[in-house]
């Protein structure tokens, strides 16, 4: 038999048996489109992890008070904060030369309120440099004004969200707000951001540093945020910032300094093992269609054994029908990879109207693995189907035995 012969009949033989044909596509594209699916789950969290941090710019250091580390002791064995972070720390750290500017950070959650509205968000305090640090836009007005960190001020800034929620697209620029028990006016909006690091940057109100410490009666800051000169001298930075605490702290090392890119590496170490992961889990399933493929495949050889012994009779060598029966195993395989790519991807389209910020793209990789997966599954589990076949005997077969 030629090679179209072979096709020809491998063809035949899926129409012949329609309800057949249809559920090992059907196992099979499922399989596909749970490995396409669940990839993009994990590749996409790896990606907007990515974008969210290198929104942040290149060069950045994030200071957190404390270091974690065990003691040996009882439990909980994990070491305690020696001495808060305070604002003269962060004076200190600025006269590094390495540092090009940094921004102290206090968050809290208050009510905010304008006349009879009021809303429940998070508060945060910082200086003038967060605009650049955080790179964040106006929408209207100015950020907080240039002046000495450790002096409030009654001034604030609306996220976009919350400027919407309190003035209902009413001009806010010099409007008073209420935040608990303190009032400040408001100088500018900021321009509609989304999720940043995990925070709704849009549903804040950013207030002087000095005046959130006061306003949730605390000394120490939450993180520092620090962009420095360039990315050559990050590791130096992080050296003098650590040597000036140091100093400060009376020897202690009591901070913990994280540079974006090791943030960033290990983030993308993880999401990539959870990717790997989601992958292998989904490939159960391409097993699982292997076996229905099989199984099927044996209930076609019984009902066609008189087809096979007519072959058999007709001089076809126990090679042909091998290959008949592998072929048409192949093209179930091939076709039911095929339907699930176009299901995963008609999937991850659907998911990206509902989540348009979030990236749902499966690794090329995958596409790859599922397809080739899928065709040696169909090829594994079809070769018993196809051998018991080959080895039937042509007599026995013609009389329907």
């Amino acid at each position: 038999m030629r090679l179209n012969d072979i096709v020809q009949f491998a063809l035949h033989a899926m129409q012949g048996y329609r309800t057949r044909t249809v559920l090992m596509l059907l196992a099979m594209a499922i399989g596909v489109a749970s490995v396409v699916l669940l990839t993009s789950l994990g590749e996409g969290a790896r990606i907007y992890v990515s974008q969210q941090f290198s929104s942040l710019g290149t060069n950045l250091l994030i200071i957190l008070p404390g270091r974690s580390e065990t003691t040996g002791g009882a439990p909980p064995m994990m070491g305690e904060t020696p001495r808060d972070l305070t604002l003269q720390d962060v004076i200190a750290m600025q006269k590094s030369r390495y540092v090009r500017q940094l921004a102290p950070i206090v968050v809290g959650a208050a009510p905010v309120s304008h006349r009879q509205l009021e809303r429940e968000v998070m508060i945060l305090g910082s200086t003038a440099s967060m605009l650049d640090v955080r790179q964040l836009n106006m929408s209207r007005g100015q950020f907080l004004p240039e002046s000495d960190m450790t002096r409030a001020a009654s001034v604030c800034v609306l996220g976009y969200t919350l400027y919407k929620e309190l003035f209902r697209g009413q001009s806010a620029l010099g409007e008073w707000v209420r935040v608990s028990d303190y009032r400040c006016r408001v100088i500018g909006v900021l321009e509609e951001k989304g999720m940043s690091l995990g925070m709704d940057m849009g549903d804040v109100l950013v207030i002087p540093v000095a005046s959130a410490q006061s306003l949730f009666n605390t000394e120490s800051v939450f993180r520092v945020l620090i962009e420095a000169r360039s990315v050559e001298v990050m590791e130096r930075a992080q050296r003098d910032i650590t040597n000036i605490i140091r100093t400060r702290h009376d020897g202690e090392d009591d901070i913990t300094v994280l540079s974006q890119d090791a943030l960033l590496s290990t983030f993308d170490r993880i999401l990539s093992a959870l990717t790997y992961s989601l992958g292998g889990i989904a490939t159960i399933s391409l097993l699982v269609a292997g076996i229905m493929i099989m199984n099927v495949m044996l209930v076609a050889v019984a009902q066609r054994t008189v087809e096979i012994g007519l072959l058999k009779a007709l001089g076809a060598p126990r090679k042909l029908i091998l290959l008949l029966f592998l072929t048409e195993s192949a093209f179930l395989s091939m076709l039911g990879a095929l339907l699930g790519l176009i299901i995963g991807f008609s999937g991850n389209w659907v998911l990206q109207q509902y989540f348009p910020d979030f990236p749902f793209q499966a690794p090329s990789w995958a596409l790859w693995a599922a397809v080739t997966v899928a065709l040696g599954c169909g090829l594994l589990f079809g070769l018993l189907p196809a051998r018991h076949a080959a080895d039937l005997d042509p007599v026995q077969s013609l009389s329907g035995r």
